[in-house]
């Protein structure tokens, strides 16, 4: 109880140290959104409210949530001049804005609970995390009578303005592009459901093309609950997938649980200097059932327990249309059940034109680990007894003032009879150090280590995964490394109120090493040099970045072209 009463005599002088702030603020929260609605600054999101107390006064004084005014922004701001002309108008008109009440469900926060910077800093990355906003702030804009009224602003750069839509009620269809695939999509402003169709759309990648129906609905039922279908034939087998699953959705989140189910057939192909050396079929049949519990965040640090048994199945069977090599993988078939420990440090940073161009990103900078024991035995189905491990480590550090460094790494594998089989361990160093606010360089150093790999997992390096002057899938090994160094260069230039626009200058190099099975012999260090455009699309939730480069390598065989022309969509710059 004097705890109790020392606390409240705390909050009660901290009311009175704020007390003088509320004169000056406007009889309704709706005026002051006026300041909040359109563009952020060129560089960086939206700052604090004048005449708004600090996020620490404000929680010191044991301020509570007042009104929540939600300001879901339509593609075009049709107030700024330079939005509003035809084509943009007629975008708006055709496109239904989020309902409000899809991005309030979405907040940690209510009105009447006491006032938490962290919770809403965590809203915002959630909302940014979704396909349907540009970008998403949220701060104080009025404070009255212990109050504290927030604005929350969604950017809906929606991710299907790109094409040609059609509204239909409150669904908008559109052909749209999504990492290289092509979606003819719908989405429902009433209850935020995705839907994916694509048998009229024909996807197509370096490996097969696909015709797909995949229904997404991420807050089924009104709750945090995930659902997503996956029907898709391929050209060379077909895909049935399902998930349902209560995610971690919050650091506070005190359970999850799921259940996933897959029936995939593929032909599956080995590669080693850009060509096919082999070639498969491979039929995965896969269920796993979960839960998880944790006391949510205490001291800065979530600790998660989960458990589940996952049925996993592999096999393999000869292409008759291959008139290579063939070699066939083992089949296998695992029946588990498995522990797993998270940890996760709350420790994030907002930053601005780094992977991303005029937009906020959100960087994690904590410390996170992740391991997961299984054991498969032989007597309860498994082909064989074996212990299966996952795991993964990282750690963020920033110097305060200009340089980000990011530290990630994974270890995978399992104990087969007590011999180690298809280990797998990688790791990574991001550097970035911030030259102002259009100038960033950056370098990242990746390593991957295999031991005793399935036939079908291999270590590739080439254009596919960072040496931009080499094709795609050009070295197999048992161990790869790769260094880039790249300058970047965020313009302020904005062609047609459409696309971002930056420019970079790299250097790659890398390469294998070891006896892959049926790879002709390594190369040695490869190297290339370029440099190129990046263009963001600044009315799309993606975050993709589509690339065009020019790169030159500097060595490999003579089948490679001493000049690269690249046009490539990404997720980063």
């Amino acid at each position: 109880c004097a705890a109790n009463t020392a606390s409240d005599a705390a909050a009660t002088a901290g009311a009175v140290t704020l007390a003088g702030t509320e004169g000056a603020a406007t009889d309704r929260a709706a005026a002051v959104m006026d300041g909040f609605s359109g563009e952020p600054p060129s560089y960086g999101p939206p700052g604090q409210t004048p005449g708004i107390p600090s996020d620490a006064e404000l929680e010191a004084a044991g301020a509570v949530v007042g009104e929540v005014l939600i300001d879901n922004q339509n593609i075009f701001n049709l107030e700024d001049p330079k939005d509003d002309v035809k084509l943009f108008r007629l975008a708006n008109h055709l496109h239904s804005r989020t309902r409000k009440a899809i991005i309030r469900d979405q907040l940690l926060f209510r009105a009447g609970e006491r006032y938490s910077r962290r919770l809403i800093d965590e809203s915002e990355r959630i909302l940014r995390a979704h396909s349907y906003f540009y970008d998403a702030w949220i701060r104080p804009v009025r404070y009255h009578d212990g109050q504290v009224d927030l604005g929350v602003k969604g950017d809906l750069g929606d991710t299907y303005f790109l094409g040609a839509p059609l509204a239909v009620g409150d669904r908008l269809y559109v052909l749209t592009e999504k990492q290289q695939e092509l979606r003819l999509m719908t989405i429902s402003a009433t209850t935020g459901k995705v839907l994916n169709f694509q048998p009229l759309a024909h996807t197509k990648d370096v490996d097969r093309t696909k015709s797909q129906l995949e229904v997404s609905d991420m807050h089924a039922f009104g709750t945090w609950t995930a659902v997503d279908v996956n029907y898709a034939d391929l050209s060379d087998g077909r895909m049935r997938d399902l998930t349902l699953k209560h995610p971690f959705y919050a650091l506070d989140t005190r359970w999850a649980a799921g259940v996933a189910g897959m029936d995939d057939v593929q032909t599956d192909s080995l590669y080693d200097r850009g060509q096919v050396i082999d070639r498969f079929q491979d039929r995965h049949q896969a269920v796993q059932v979960y839960g998880g519990r944790s006391k949510g965040l205490q001291n800065g640090w979530v600790r998660r327990w989960s458990t589940g048994v996952t049925y996993d199945e592999h096999r393999f069977e000869p292409v008759s249309t291959w008139t290579g090599v063939t070699a066939l993988p083992e089949d296998r078939r695992f029946l588990y059940p498995w522990i797993q420990f998270d940890l996760v440090q709350d420790d994030y940073l907002k930053l601005w034109n780094h992977d991303q161009i005029a937009r906020t990103e959100d960087f994690y900078l904590g410390t996170t680990a992740s391991v997961r024991f299984g054991w498969a035995d032989a007597a309860f189905g498994s082909s064989r007894s074996a212990l299966v491990l996952q795991s993964a480590a990282g750690r963020g550090f920033r110097d305060g003032g200009s340089s980000t460094l990011l530290l990630a790494g994974t270890l995978t594998g399992r104990l087969d009879n007590g011999e180690p089989r298809n280990v797998l361990l990688a790791g990574s160093v991001r550097d970035y150090l911030e030259q102002n606010e259009n100038w960033l360089f950056f370098t990242t150093l990746q390593a991957t280590k295999g031991w005793r790999l399935d036939l079908e997992d291999q270590i590739l390096l080439g254009g596919d995964n960072g040496l931009r002057g080499y094709p795609l899938r050009y070295q197999d090994g048992t161990a790869r490394a790769l260094w880039t160094v790249e300058q970047r260069f965020f313009t302020d230039w904005y062609p047609f109120r459409l696309f971002r626009v930056g420019a970079a200058v790299f250097f790659d190099t890398g390469r294998t090493w070891g006896a892959a099975p049926l790879a002709a012999p390594g190369l040695g260090l490869l190297k290339d040099a370029g440099f190129g455009l990046r263009f963001g699309n600044s009315r799309s939730g993606l975050g993709n970045v589509v690339h065009v480069d020019l790169a030159f390598p500097f060595n490999g065989d003579s089948s490679i072209k001493r000049v690269q022309f690249l046009v490539q969509t990404e997720q980063h710059f």
